[in-house]
């Protein structure tokens, strides 16, 4: 939340990211709101409410570890990867290892975090090594 928003409930990025953990409405916001049997996404309104903001977030981070990142056995990579799909989407993180997802986590479990993180390097947004190593350096921190 202190690396998306710096804790700003009003926060708004260029690519329409929201609130206090960034929330694109059409992104996360959709995912969760059909995990949840809502229809739709989540109005800027909403997810300028923090609490909503919030809540939805970290169902997404939930959806992350849960779902689309099931599988990765190592706690480390396994947070690392969490960080990595939260601002660039899971999809786009296992495609760096496999086109296919189960031969991406096998390849994955096979690797240290300091493997781990050189292939994230190789991500095509280079924002997702950066953002990364800003979230460890403050989770590092606390």
């Amino acid at each position: 939340m202190y690396v998306e928003s710096s804790g700003n409930p009003y926060a708004k990025s260029r690519s329409n990211a929201i609130g206090l953990m960034q929330i694109k409405p059409s992104a996360a916001g959709l995912e969760i709101y059909r995990l949840n049997g809502k229809k739709g996404q989540p109005s800027v309104r909403e997810l300028y409410n923090p609490k909503v903001n919030i809540n939805i977030g970290t169902s997404y981070l939930n959806l992350l570890q849960k779902k689309n990142l099931l599988g990765i056995k190592n706690k480390e990579i396994m947070r690392c990867a969490t960080i990595v799909s939260y601002v660039n989407g899971a999809h786009a993180l296992l495609k760096i290892f496999s086109k296919n997802r189960d031969e991406a986590i096998k390849k994955i479990n096979s690797m240290t975090v300091k493997t781990f993180f050189k292939y994230v390097k190789k991500h095509p947004s280079i924002q997702a090594s950066q953002y990364l190593e800003k979230v460890i350096k403050i989770y590092n921190v606390i």
